[in-house]
């Protein structure tokens, strides 16, 4: 009975930890993006221009020289999303098999397109880099596709990062639903 209880009390501040840090994440991740969508817009007033991106790539925080934001989102992306299978893993169980087998197929087409785009933003990315180091120019960060629009380029440091979390978490989703679920007989 003593252990039970132990185990109980574990499991609860193991869930709090998870919890304070999907939260830490979740107030990060907000944050990055209205200090993105703050400057991008500002931009925009004044170039009538946007790189989608560009702005958590050029930011480095708390210092120069250090993280860019981009990193950090990132990061906290594939933690929070952690915390969230962590906290609530257990549901997927309880979703009736039809359903469940369409979410995995929209989970894998979510997977194998964003690994998808993140080799192609991360070959063009080292092409164009290769070529501009052909040329004696040194520039990593500042390299944006205009594709799929012209009028609003993506950077490629911001596209292969973000595209690399989207492929982390959809490829954790989907093994979160595929794996078999445990029974236990006493």
């Amino acid at each position: 009975m003593h252990s039970a209880t132990l185990e109980g009390k574990d499991e609860l501040r193991t869930r709090r930890i998870f919890l304070v840090i999907f939260y830490c994440c979740a107030f990060i991740m907000a944050a990055i993006t209205s200090y993105a969508l703050y400057v991008s817009v500002g931009e925009y007033f004044k170039t009538g221009r946007v790189v989608i991106g560009e702005v958590l790539v050029n930011t480095e925080f708390p210092a120069k020289g250090l993280s860019k934001l981009v990193t950090y989102l990132m990061i906290v992306s594939v933690i929070g999303w952690y915390c969230v299978t962590r906290l609530g893993g257990d549901r997927v169980k309880d979703i009736p098999k039809p359903i469940k087998s369409i979410l995995q197929l929209i989970v894998l087409a979510i997977a194998v397109i964003a690994l998808y785009e993140f080799i192609y933003n991360f070959v063009i990315w080292s092409s164009l880099i290769t070529a501009d180091a052909m040329k004696g120019i040194i520039r990593l960060d500042d390299i944006n596709l205009p594709y799929p629009n012209p009028k609003t380029p993506w950077n490629l440091v911001f596209a292969t990062k973000m595209s690399l979390a989207a492929f982390l978490i959809a490829a954790h989703g989907f093994y979160i639903m595929s794996k078999p679920s445990r029974r236990y007989t006493s």
